[in-house]
């Protein structure tokens, strides 16, 4: 590949390279550097895995590579390995970095020896093979530093590394020549290096490169390296980081009486390197190589530091111990900035992932990562007890001023754009704090200290469906019985049986939806309203999604509106917000392709609304979406709830994966984090005000103690008791089927709140009904009426219809 960069350099960034003051450079650059990536700085933890320190090539620097020994491996072990990546593991890491020398088979018979015997023929075909076996046995992704590839390489390790990397050091060929730092090196020629840069473009491979600074260089070839990088990264798009490395001058080296580069020629050189490749590049230098100098590196416009390792040493300069995460949070809070853990691949590539990663890898991203790509903290999902509180910063970074005036603009009611609510959804560290302190100011100001409850039973008629919703574990085909039980379709006894148990027990609700069984029939769902009406003329009827409000118009074969209204007519007092998932039909193609589509969903409930029907507002979130899609869903709420009033509560649903379809075929992330699902209560509450004044959190996804960080960010209600929980047990949570009223009232109490007893519409109950539901006896057990039995419903419907249309021929 031919060098060219004399006629591209950037004459205007040479002269002020050159020409203008370090604080002028660096205030440039930094500011750049906000514009693209605002408060945060990255770094990923991971393990360093040096799998062969023999190398062909001679740098006069290097103590990485090494010469064969007696009676030391040429490689390490798979044993060796995958122990170090499991040390990784448990102290959370999420990359596997490999470092090894380059092609060391092609110098020294003792490297053929030693791949002869591990079944490989050379050292790619090995790397290959354990970067296999260390995403296989422990869900690390591998980053690997394998020196000067071929574009055979590339098509080897691309299906087992998430990520790769080379350092093109610089482009001066004056470096290769004798009595310089790479003569003897055949792979430190710029060309090879620029080339393997290129093949990583070619085979679409995130990839980092970079500069190695104080080798003999001047700061014009400094430039005219970084102007190499760019030209290939406008080219193929593939350049995720540029490190900004400076060389330590080490003992028994040829350098080792070499001048190492100050902190004022470091600092340049990030600057600079920031002009170069613009605002969007990540550019990185090694904390563990600059130490004390954390907070100007930030300044310069540094955004990242690169792998930081909790395990092991960095194998290339052992003598520089890792900073502890604590010191590396507090300096980088103290430079204005929020540390922040990232993949080996960056955001932007995983957003991506069809294009930049290999299929067979999308399941390990997935599963290490939060809604915008970046590392998934901690090891909660919803589903799981929370085991911790939201963690206390060591030192504390600004929140933004823009941040601050989009607060102020949600708590005067001003609706907030799509690009701004995301902008609060990405809030982290003291921003995420100062987030749920507002919401829960808010929710202080508009909904008081009370927090309110239903007594309520949740009844899931059938179970059996014949959408395909990809994140759905609780419906079943018409006959499947082999996942979490069989299928059931209730008959309207059971349904009355379960209806008065409730009453006794307290409830003013039944919550009533399903499956949507291919044999009901609006019929089905009228004969439902009668049957709890019949049962308990004063029991409030909360049923039936929206999608199932469609079946039933166009099984009746009348409008929305006027299957509605017979509903009504039936007994029916309230629909559930569901089968909403995300208002963004880009990802219900991914998530529910047959369902409602978004405008749909929105018609269906708004003419809920003018038929006289509240309904609830829901969002099930933590899967394929993220802040924007989130952002669209709540605008789409709010503007409707301006032009009816009609729903009473908005309820933060996080994704159960355990047994989702599309959780189990590598399809989707583990649900929501903590933060992203205390921050969906926290956005909720500002963005909605003040049109929907309750923020419902749910138990049964949050847990107990989940469930309180929430009535601490914004939530003021605490949803109902259920009695019978079937939809989120199905997917895997671990909460229960019922919060009785008197723990309900406790893990409120605890917080310093005062527990209510409400009724569906935010009434409150009679203390009869309050008695009834604190002296409630145990819960019989529930029949499940097996499919296709003469009075289960959808049997039922059949005859029904049978029926129905012997009148009209009689006619």
């Amino acid at each position: 590949m031919e060098i060219r960069w004399t006629e591209e350099l950037p004459e205007s960034i040479i002269q002020r390279a050159m020409r203008s003051s370090l604080g002028e450079l660096c205030a440039e650059a930094a500011e750049a550097r906000d514009s693209a990536h605002g408060s945060l700085v990255t770094y990923s933890p991971k393990v360093f895995i040096p799998l062969t320190k023999l190398c062909r090539n001679v740098c006069h620097y290097c103590t990485f590579a090494e010469t064969p020994r007696r009676g030391t491996a040429a490689y390490l072990s798979r044993e060796e390995i995958i122990g170090i990546a499991r040390q990784g593991v448990v102290a959370g890491c999420h990359e596997a970095l490999f470092t090894l020398g380059d092609k060391p088979e092609a110098r020294y018979s003792a490297a053929i020896d030693a791949l002869r015997a591990l079944g490989h023929a050379s050292t790619i075909s090995y790397l290959a093979d354990m970067c296999g076996a260390v995403i296989t046995e422990t869900g690390l992704l591998p980053h690997v530093n394998a020196g000067v590839l071929t574009s055979a390489d590339f098509e080897r390790l691309r299906p087992v590394s998430a990520s790769m990397g080379l350092m093109l050091e610089t482009v001066s060929p004056r470096l290769c020549e004798p009595g310089q730092v790479h003569h003897g090196s055949p792979d430190k020629d710029p060309v090879r290096r620029l080339e393997t840069i290129r093949l990583a473009g070619v085979h679409k491979v995130p990839f980092t490169t970079g500069i190695l600074i104080g080798i003999g260089e001047t700061r014009l070839e400094r430039i005219q390296s970084l102007v190499a990088i760019r030209n290939l990264h406008r080219q193929y798009g593939h350049i995720q980081e540029v490190i900004i490395q400076n060389f330590r001058a080490k003992a028994d080296t040829r350098s080792a009486d070499a001048e190492e580069p100050d902190l004022e020629e470091m600092l340049w050189t990030v600057a600079v390197t920031r002009m170069v490749l613009g605002s969007g590049m990540s550019i990185q230098a090694p904390p563990n190589l600059s130490p004390g100098t954390y907070a100007q590196l930030v300044r310069a416009g540094l955004n990242d530091w690169g792998g930081v390792s909790p395990v092991t040493v960095d194998h290339v300069n052992p003598e520089a111990p890792w900073p502890s995460l604590d010191d590396l949070r507090r300096a980088t809070a103290l430079a204005g900035k929020v540390l922040t853990e990232r993949l080996t691949v960056y955001p932007a590539y995983v957003e991506q992932r069809n294009d930049w990663i290999d299929a067979g890898l999308h399941q390990a991203v997935l599963r290490a990562s939060d809604g915008v790509g970046l590392a998934r903290t901690g090891k909660w999902s919803p589903g799981l007890a929370v085991s911790r509180q939201v963690p206390n910063h060591l030192a504390e970074a600004p929140v933004g001023a823009d941040l601050k005036a989009m607060v102020s603009r949600a708590n005067a009611g001003t609706r907030l754009d799509a690009g701004e609510i995301a902008r609060l959804f990405a809030a982290r560290g003291p921003e995420a704090n100062y987030l749920f302190e507002a919401a829960d100011d808010l929710r202080r100001e508009k909904a008081g200290d009370v927090v309110r409850y239903v007594v309520n039973r949740n009844i899931n008629y059938t179970n059996i469906c014949s959408y395909r919703c990809r994140f759905c574990a609780f419906s079943k085909g018409k006959t499947h019985e082999a996942l979490r039980g069989a299928a059931y379709d209730l008959d309207l006894g059971e349904i009355e049986r379960r209806v008065r148990e409730a009453w006794d027990r307290g409830a003013t609700e039944v919550c009533m939806q399903g499956g949507i069984h291919p044999a009901y029939t609006g019929a089905t769902y009228l004969d439902i309203c009668r049957a709890v009406k019949r049962a308990v003329p004063e029991m409030h009827i909360h049923a039936f999604s929206p999608l199932e409000i469609q079946q039933g118009a166009a099984t009746l074969k009348i409008s929305v509106e006027e299957f509605l209204t017979e509903l009504k007519q039936a007994g029916l007092d309230s629909l559930p917000g569901t089968a909403a998932e995300i208002l963004d039909d880009n990802v219900r193609a991914i998530i529910c392709p047959d369902k409602l589509k978004t405008q749909e969903w929105l018609d269906i409930v708004e003419t809920a609304h003018h038929v006289g029907l509240h309904t609830t507002s829901t969002i099930m979130f933590g899967h394929v979406d993220g802040p924007l899609s989130w952002a669209l869903h709540l605008l789409a709420i709010r503007d409707l709830q301006d032009e009816t009033g009609g729903f009473t509560e908005f309820v933060p649903l996080p994704f159960v994966p355990m047994e989702a379809p599309l959780y189990l075929h590598g399809k989707a992330r583990k649900g929501p984090t903590l933060r992203e699902a205390l921050l969906m209560h926290a956005v909720a509450r500002l963005v909605l005000n003040p049109l929907i004044p309750n923020i419902q959190a749910s138990w049964v996804k949050m847990g107990v103690e989940g469930l309180k960080l929430c009535l601490d960010a914004g939530a003021n209600d605490a949803g109902g008791t259920l009695m019978n929980e079937s939809i989120s047990r199905a997917a895997g949570t671990e909460h229960g089927q019922e919060l009785p009223p008197v723990d309900m009232r406790k893990a409120i109490m605890a917080l310093g709140r005062m527990p209510a007893q409400r009724d569906t519409l935010y009434r409150p109950v009679s203390s009869e009904r309050r008695q009834a539901s604190v002296d409630a006896a145990p819960l019989a057990a529930v029949v499940q009426t097996p499919p296709g039995g003469p009075r289960s419903l959808a049997s039922m419907a059949r005859a029904t219809e049978r029926l129905s249309m012997s009148r009209g021929n009689d006619k």
